[in-house]
């Protein structure tokens, strides 16, 4: 059917409102539609009254389209594209004034109701479409994924002694892990039962599903993995890296906490000149925790500080680099979900006089998270 049932439920009331007019004998809608020989033609979807007769398609030979006194047609137009028409058939060749501003109203409502029917039905072939060719590449991705896996275990067995590379290779392997939850994410993504409720607040990153576990996290185990990337990333950039001294002892949601922290990790190594150093740096202090990634690039401009927390927008230093503007505002909205809160601090030496007098910062705080009560024993 070229229209939806809403349309044709709309289209019934409009008609249907001229049952008190003697005047008008019949009133059909017809939308346009493009036929084998691809020459259009006008296809009834509608009449008044609904008498059961079977109405024919208007193509360019149809007797419909000649000359007649009670007869007239009314265009559904968008601009210069023809949406379809209404037919009125009258008793009475002259029409009053009231009767044709009552027709032109509801020519004039059919018509923006089939532009709107039109565009959701192609929206929604459209969206059907990406999420095909969606299920489609999650299932392709999934085999170079499983392969990854597997040479990285062989090589994990073939470099059981040697302590240093071992450990080279099970940060390949967790990385895979995590590109596998990712995967399972995205392929969710694709099913209309696993889409999120609406909240009164956007949800600011879709995390894959059970990264931090029901009990949640401690830092060392999110941070360790992060910590060697980034050093492996500056071994490649030839930059100067420094990790944490310590990590501090904090748990709640890791997942979360690992997806900031990769957002800033990945900011600093794109957007900080080659060869400036990179940093992680962390501390415990009343407040909370702080984990903050800094650079020593030059600083970003003071003007530009507040704006690049906001979703698309990007520092003019960075516009020649590839980016969406997303990371920090995903980061910001994720920390203050967290109960904590995502700043720019110029330079890194105002979080530790021990960091560079030059650059940038992003603190990261998290909320102290108190202890869970002791378990008491069960009375005698």
């Amino acid at each position: 059917m070229p229209v939806s049932e809403r349309f044709l439920a709309l289209l019934g009331f409009q008609l249907g409102q001229f049952a008190d007019c003697p005047r008008v004998r019949s009133l059909v809608v017809y939308v346009t539609h493009a036929g084998h020989d691809g020459q259009p033609s006008l296809v009834p979807v509608g009449h008044w009254p609904a008498d059961g007769r079977a109405l024919p398609s208007v193509d360019a030979s149809s007797p419909l389209r000649l000359p007649a006194e009670e007869r007239r047609w009314l265009p559904l137009r968008d601009g210069t594209v023809l949406l379809g028409a209404l037919q009125v058939e009258t008793t009475a060749p002259a029409w009053p004034e009231p009767l044709g501003r009552r027709l032109q109203g509801v020519a004039l409502c059919l018509t923006e109701a089939l532009r709107l029917d039109h565009e959701n039905q192609r929206l929604t072939r459209r969206l059907e479409e990406q999420e095909e060719k969606l299920r489609l590449l999650v299932h392709q991705l999934r085999n170079p994924l499983a392969a990854l896996r597997t040479f990285g275990q062989l090589l994990r067995r073939r470099l059981a002694h040697d302590s240093d590379t071992s450990t080279l290779v099970e940060g390949l392997l967790a990385e895979e892990r995590q590109l596998n939850r990712y995967v399972d994410a995205i392929s969710d993504l694709a099913r209309p039962d696993a889409l999120l409720e609406p909240g009164d607040q956007p949800q600011p990153l879709l995390l894959p599903p059970l990264l931090s576990g029901p009990g949640g996290q401690s830092l060392a185990e999110v941070v360790d993995p992060l910590v060697q990337r980034a050093a492996a990333t500056a071994t490649l950039q030839s930059r100067p890296w420094q990790g944490p001294s310590r990590v501090p002892d904090w748990r709640g949601d890791g997942g979360a906490v690992a997806e900031i922290l990769a957002n800033l990790l990945e900011n600093a190594f794109r957007y900080s000149p080659q060869g400036s150093a990179v940093g992680l740096h962390a501390a415990t202090g009343a407040a909370g925790t702080e984990l903050t990634v800094w650079d020593g690039g030059p600083p970003i401009d003071p003007q530009e500080r507040e704006a690049i927390f906001q979703r698309g927008v990007r520092g003019r230093s960075g516009e020649a680099v590839p980016g969406t503007g997303l990371g920090l505002a995903l980061a910001r909205d994720l920390a203050r979900q967290l109960g904590g809160e995502l700043a720019l601090v110029v330079p890194p030496a105002r979080v530790d006089t021990a960091l560079p007098q030059s650059g940038n910062a992003f603190r990261l705080s998290l909320p102290a998270r108190p202890e869970p009560p002791a378990t008491l024993p069960p009375p005698p």
